[in-house]
């Protein structure tokens, strides 16, 4: 049975920490938009944690302080969940320093993307339902620019409904206008009219656990002890996204066939692949034919569910998703949704 947090309601506080890159003390005025706009769309109170703002490099010189910082929020009785400031590249170094039954046992909403797949995903294979979704700098930040992600994350984080049906937003943005400049606060480059999901393969209704996130952060944890244990790819659906860093469609053929190699996709029921950022149309066909090529032609799972320009990952605005919770897709139908209540009651 999965470890369910409790939802969140207006005038809770959530702790805000950095478990990765210092950013927020580089630019103090996007993180500070972020934290205003969780303060006045939601209705949250803000504990900052000590990383919070910590200088970048001290913050890099000292993984177990990040570590601590995540103890000590699921500690707090008083904080109802904890969020990410940003990214990064590293916080797998603050993995065992994080104490496994002080998580159990205060479960919380964690909530963040791009390098914190590093945690969600570890405090997933707990027990704990966690949530691939926006962070502070990242998408709440610049969130007044797509009204429809504010319900979004209301009918998410706030509700507890029986079943939730995802839907494709109106409008997206590839990235945010240079942070250097101070007048770029909450501003995102051009805005753009949001075409469908392309649903390249599969004809049947699935249903299975949610897991998944940035795919190269899932490479950083392949072959590691916190990758997890076949048995636990039993029943998942797979989502997948790619970082700005923009790894290359082939990029990602290495590292499904990886997957394939382990078994993976004899396990898992279907694949979700978030809108690639920065890619152009010819690569996102590309990287569409080469998931095609390894799991259905290499791996013989011609019958997988696989559905790509999906609206999570590094473009916004982002779905929350929630590892560990059962969602349903319905090929025929082109739907989406889950079928579980995400919280405790």
């Amino acid at each position: 049975m999965a470890i369910k947090p409790k939802k969140l309601q207006k005038g809770d506080t959530i702790a805000i920490l950095s478990p990765s890159k210092g950013l927020p003390s580089k630019f103090p005025y996007i993180f500070d938009n972020g934290i205003k706009v969780l303060e006045e769309k939601f209705g949250l109170k803000i504990k900052e944690f000590p990383t919070a703002r910590m200088d970048s490099n001290k913050l890099y010189e000292n993984p177990k302080v990040r570590a601590e910082d995540i103890n000590n929020a699921f500690l707090d009785k008083n904080v109802k969940a904890i969020f990410t400031s940003i990214g990064g590249d590293d916080s797998i170094r603050i993995l065992k320093y994080i104490d496994k039954e002080i998580v159990k046992n205060n479960p919380k909403i964690f909530i963040g993307y791009s390098d914190t797949t590093t945690l969600t995903t570890f405090l997933n294979q707990l027990g704990l339902v966690t949530f691939n979704g926006p962070s502070v700098m990242a998408g709440f930040s610049q969130m007044a620019n797509f009204p429809e992600s504010e319900k979004h994350v209301k009918d998410i984080l706030f509700n507890n409904s029986k079943e939730y049906e995802y839907k494709r937003y109106s409008n997206w943005a590839n990235s945010y206008k240079d942070w250097s400049k101070k007048e770029n606060v909450g501003q995102v480059e051009e805005i753009k009219k949001n075409t469908s999901w392309n649903w390249i393969q599969g004809e049947t209704i699935v249903t299975g656990e949610l897991f998944g996130g940035c795919i190269e952060i899932f490479e950083m944890l392949n072959g590691t002890e916190y990758w997890p244990k076949t048995n636990f790819w039993n029943d998942k659906i797979l989502f997948i996204e790619t970082s700005e860093e923009k790894p290359s469609p082939d990029y990602i053929k290495y590292a499904l066939r990886n997957y394939g190699i382990q078994g993976i996709f004899d396990k898992i029921k279907a694949i979700l692949v978030g809108r690639a950022r920065d890619y152009n149309e010819e690569e996102k066909k590309q990287l569409e034919i080469n998931i095609i090529d390894v799991v259905s032609k290499e791996f013989n799972h011609s019958e997988m569910p696989i559905i790509t320009n999906m609206d999570f990952g590094h473009t916004d605005p982002q779905w929350i998703l929630p590892l560990g919770i059962k969602a349903e897709i319905d090929c025929q139908n082109k739907k989406f949704k889950l079928i579980e209540k995400i919280f405790e009651e």
